[in-house]
């Protein structure tokens, strides 16, 4: 029987640990050296936080904002990306706050969401992808696309093209280019909400 390093395990599983904004999944902790039993333990000892169903924290870790889109790609075996009217609020470009989290998933992804989460389904390309700490969400432009598609309150989008203009985050040119190929009601939305971000500019 190989003798299990603690040391070792407690290496690895703050490995994952940093990566994800102090969180980790109870198979982390698995591999990281941690059977379940031991894991049990270290919630009872106050060592780690349960977060949720398999989801664990370390109590030292300080909190952020996102702690809970992190929490949201664990559940997803990190296979979900924040994106729609949850990536304008993460990416400051419009006012919108969501009281749902959307996120998109490939269009295999079978979980059921719990009450509060929309899963959109769409293969999104890697550059369409930006990584932040323990999430990732989609970029600005991607996310412009999307809340067109999905018809945000044309007020919302307008402002949502606006800011990110502002911010430097995408070009006219890039935001031009993308209308042109997509397709439907969807086009015209995010056209004519660049229009009138240049006319409140």
């Amino acid at each position: 029987m190989v003798k299990r390093d603690s040391r070792d395990a407690r290496r690895r599983l703050y490995e994952f640990a940093v990566a994800q904004g102090g969180y980790f999944t109870a198979a982390q902790a698995v591999e990281a050296g941690y059977p379940k039993q031991l894991q049990y333990y270290h919630v009872k000892r106050g060592n780690w936080v349960r977060e949720g169903w398999g989801i664990y924290r370390l109590p030292e870790w300080p909190r952020t904002p996102y702690d809970d889109l992190i929490r949201w790609m664990l559940w997803s075996h990190g296979l979900a990306v924040v994106s729609h009217q949850s990536a304008m609020a993460v990416h400051g470009i419009s006012d919108l706050m969501p009281a749902r989290i959307y996120l998109t998933v490939p269009p295999g992804f079978r979980k059921r969401p719990p009450p509060g989460i929309v899963l959109h389904r769409d293969e999104l390309a890697p550059h369409e992808i930006e990584q932040r700490e323990g999430f990732r969400v989609t970029t600005p432009l991607r996310t412009l696309i999307d809340a067109a598609r999905v018809a945000v309150d044309p007020e919302r989008l307008s402002a949502g093209v606006r800011d990110a203009i502002l911010k430097g985050l995408v070009g006219d040119r890039h935001i031009e280019a993308a209308i042109e190929t997509i397709e439907g009601a969807a086009g015209k939305r995010l056209y004519e909400a660049l229009m009138e971000s240049r006319r409140a500019a």
